[in-house]
């Protein structure tokens, strides 16, 4: 993105036609910085090793903890999926109106509403984290789709494993959701190579931006990240799953963690669990006014 200073881009009501000609050709879309303001930046990164310690503001556990110190192995990427219902300030970015203002314009969608967050931390050592499509792993809702925003909150370098995309691999058929090879595997690359159309070759993308700089992805786009080679960076990532806005349960299929949300005999999703970031009537979970102001 040429947008000038972050603080501009930081204020960004849209994008401009060739960025989204290229997401739609490419199935993603970099951001070089401004996604986030910098003193959100310091805000949310004091956030991460609370939060990993087990210590949640409201009181509440994130739906998943697939990192524990002590009892999961020092190599792994630490993850946390929808940290935003454990602490405010997650929540103040991942359901910041202006993602789900953008992710709608770039997924053509009249509106979006969050499926889930990812807080993403990644020291040095780390291992991979295997390719794969986000959407595969949505067969629980119609449209089984979505719309991702990943938002580093580190200076990104090729060598530090950040998320990476093969180019134009949106185009090719769902796949089922990989899951043997999803963390640390050996070779992080073999699900999209598998995956690929006879005769591909694989263009493969990282996602190399500066503080608050990021991408959005088609949820069909092959993504994973390497391992993080980089000794000086402990990489911290923020992801937003963007659904659209008139996205329903699936009647039959069901989810382990998320379905859990599902009202009986109602197939909405409500905005308690689901809350809607922008609707192009001007529509916004009105809770959502009592977050924080990080900007």
């Amino acid at each position: 993105m040429h947008a000038g200073a972050a603080d501009r881009i930081a204020t960004l009501d849209a994008f401009a036609p060739e960025q989204v000609e290229a997401f739609d050709r490419d199935g993603f879309l970099i951001v070089e910085e401004g996604l986030v303001s910098p003193r959100a930046l310091d805000l949310l990164r004091e956030r991460y090793e609370p939060l990993f310690q087990g210590v949640y503001e409201t009181g509440i556990k994130p739906d998943e903890v697939n990192w524990i110190p002590g009892r999961d192995p020092e190599d792994r990427t630490r993850q946390i999926c929808n940290g935003w219902r454990a602490d405010n300030v997650i929540a103040a970015q991942v359901l910041a109106e202006r993602t789900g203002r953008l992710g709608a314009q770039l997924g053509h969608y009249r509106g979006t509403r969050i499926l889930q967050d990812n807080v993403l931390w990644k020291p040095p050592g780390t291992k991979a984290i295997g390719f794969h499509q986000d959407s595969s792993y949505a067969d629980y809702l119609v449209p089984a789709e979505m719309l991702t925003c990943w938002i580093s909150l580190h200076e990104t370098t090729a060598d530090a494993g950040p998320i990476a995309y093969v180019r134009g691999s949106y185009l090719w058929p769902k796949s089922p959701p990989e899951r043997s090879q999803f963390h640390a595997p050996e070779d992080w690359l073999a699900p999209a190579r598998n995956a690929a159309p006879e005769g591909t070759e694989l263009d493969v993308v990282p996602v190399v931006v500066k503080p608050g700089g990021g991408s959005f992805h088609h949820g069909l786009t092959w993504h994973g990240s390497a391992p993080n080679t980089n000794a000086a960076v402990a990489r911290m990532a923020l992801v937003t799953h963007l659904l659209p806005v008139e996205v329903r349960f699936h009647e039959t299929n069901v989810d382990l963690i998320y379905s859990r949300y599902k009202r009986q005999g109602d197939l909405s999703l409500d905005e308690s669990f689901f809350p809607v970031l922008w609707d192009e009537t001007g529509y916004r979970t009105p809770w959502l006014s009592s977050l924080p102001d990080i900007d």
